[in-house]
């Protein structure tokens, strides 16, 4: 099947992930969830040779495009065929995939308490993979928190020593889990997503995860030593939000990726210029039409993903039909 030469918007099937953590809250963002199911995770862009088989499930994951000209294509295909015209200036991981995976992520219960390697860590360690990443907090149930970072004072010895007594909770930052929030969590930052949470997240390409704490679950493998070197003991950055009056806010700056917040009325409209870079629109909640120059135009709502490639992202837009709100990421 030949591919089309110009570079077009690509809406994506998300790969729904079970997890024992998971809920149903993404049944409402118009993902169909099997029946039965506690469904954790919804990858909304990924483009991953493998994945761990306590984090992805083991094996490739390579989202499928959704209409358009490259319908039933993946992620990987338009790379291949589109190069430079999707990527620009970023580059892709080094086992040749696309720079980025988002996520939408429905936490029923408290997700383990965990760490992403360090980068000290996985300068020594050649299969670990830095994983730095956001959350924006879509929804919350009253009095739901999050854990992030590890409290003044708290040192290493007395860190492990409460994960073996169960007390380690209580060594970590919990801050209360506020709609509208981002929480940029740089690898190294010891973490974990609180019960009754439901965020949108960014992040780089890779799903190794050191867990140290599950909450008493049984069967899910720790890896406490591993944790215990990759930790960053300083605080973690503060939350950020969209800013009164402000349409768009940039809400995370790291050396992989940038993150901002679009708050729009009916018929407000916002740039999705990547400068050279490719875009990731994620819509939040209402709906909107991302016009690209010389395309037809794509309607989106609430839960889905759109790429928009370097080669178009400059004279893109994104307009509200109603009220909607939307994360749009580009590669740094």
């Amino acid at each position: 099947m030949s591919s089309p030469t110009v570079p077009s918007p690509l809406v994506f099937e998300p790969i729904l992930k079970d997890k024992v953590w998971g809920g149903r809250r993404l049944e409402a963002f118009g993902k169909h969830l099997p029946p039965g199911l506690a469904i954790g995770e919804s990858w909304e862009l990924a483009d991953l040779a493998s994945t761990s088989a306590s984090g992805g499930g083991g094996g490739a994951a390579h989202s499928k495009i959704v209409g358009g000209p490259m319908s039933g294509r993946t992620i990987r295909d338009a790379v291949s065929a589109w190069g430079r015209g999707l990527l620009g200036r970023a580059k892709l991981t080094p086992t040749g995939g696309f720079p980025l995976l988002v996520k939408f992520l429905d936490a029923r219960e408290n997700l383990s308490v965990q760490v992403h390697p360090s980068p000290a860590y996985a300068a020594r360690h050649a299969g670990a993979h830095l994983k730095t990443e956001c959350w924006y907090i879509m929804a919350a149930e009253p009095g739901s928190v999050i854990y992030k970072g590890v409290k003044p004072g708290v040192t290493r010895s007395a860190f492990e020593k409460h994960i073996a007594t169960g007390e380690v909770v209580e060594d970590m930052v919990a801050v209360p889990a506020v709609v509208g929030e981002c929480h940029n969590l740089p690898s190294g930052t010891c973490h974990a997503l609180g019960a009754g949470v439901l965020v949108a997240e960014v992040q780089t390409p890779s799903d190794t995860t050191y867990r140290v704490y599950d909450w008493g679950r049984e069967g899910r493998e720790l890896h406490v030593s591993q944790a215990l070197e990759c930790i960053e003991w300083g605080p973690a950055p503060a939350a950020t939000r969209i800013e009164p009056g402000r349409s768009r806010s940039r809400l995370v700056t790291t050396e992989f990726f940038t993150v901002d917040g679009v708050s729009l009325p009916s018929g407000g409209s916002v740039a999705v210029g990547g400068e050279d870079a490719p875009a990731v629109v994620m819509m939040l909640s209402g709906r909107g039409v991302l016009k690209c120059v010389g395309m037809e135009a794509v309607t989106l709502a609430a839960g889905q993903t759109c790429l928009v490639p370097a080669a178009c992202a400059g004279g893109a837009s994104l307009t509200a039909e109603g009220s909607l709100s939307a994360l749009i990421s580009v590669v740094a």
